[in-house]
């Protein structure tokens, strides 16, 4: 029988997390933290597929940190399949000796604590993430900010009509930056922390920006 989710016990990486000031939506967004996240998977169902490796980077008064990014492995129940090796070439045994994704979901909360989360095609990490962090008895903050709908919001600005899907090398092309280490999280997460804020600030050309109004930029397309 499955406790409630208040009662389940956490770890203090959890408990920091939960605990964490949350950033007010007003806040202007060089004067919020952010932390860009980027996941690789055996597939893109959160009901049946599982995280094999997270990366992440934070974004601080405007500028990406690097000095605090982070990685980290998971090992997976259900196996590897060839397909997603393909993409993300992590092989079972290079995930042998990793953690199991309940302990391994530590770290990221570690660097997640206190930040407002970012990613690129964020659908896919919200549903991964937030069944991760029940494992650890936490829920997944909101607002969760998407690269992509901020994309094709700033698109749309310029004329162009955006496309459905923008990919992370398509776009950060498209901005005249360069992709780090496709298909490997770590090296997606920088890409996508430069990409966020590039396109911030090409958004904030139009009037300020803060974490509510980037984090309504799907909305915001729709009545562009």
């Amino acid at each position: 029988m499955r406790r409630p989710l208040g009662r389940q016990p956490g770890s203090a990486a959890a408990r920091a997390y939960r605990d964490a000031p949350r950033v007010p939506a007003g806040t202007p967004w060089r004067e919020a933290s952010f932390c860009v996240v980027d996941l690789e998977l055996t597939g893109l169902d959160p009901r049946r597929h599982e995280i094999v490796s997270w990366g992440a980077v934070c974004v601080e008064g405007g500028r990406v940190v690097c000095g605090t990014a982070a990685e980290g492995l998971a090992r997976p129940e259900r196996g590897v399949p060839e397909e997603s090796v393909r993409v993300h070439g992590l092989r079972p045994a290079d995930l042998a000796g990793a953690p199991p994704l309940a302990d391994a979901v530590d770290g990221l909360l570690e660097v997640m604590a206190g930040r407002v989360l970012v990613a690129h095609a964020a659908w896919v990490e919200r549903g991964f993430l937030g069944r991760a962090l029940r494992t650890r008895g936490v829920r997944l903050r909101t607002p969760v900010l998407d690269t992509c709908a901020m994309g094709r919001l700033w698109l749309a600005t310029t004329g162009t009509t955006p496309p459905a899907v923008l990919s992370l090398a398509g776009l950060a092309e498209a901005l005249g930056l360069p992709s780090h280490r496709p298909h490997e999280a770590s090296g997606d997460a920088l890409t996508t922390a430069q990409v966020f804020v590039a396109l911030a600030t090409l958004l904030e050309d139009g009037g300020a920006e803060t974490v509510g109004t980037l984090a309504g930029a799907e909305v915001r397309l729709r009545v562009h």
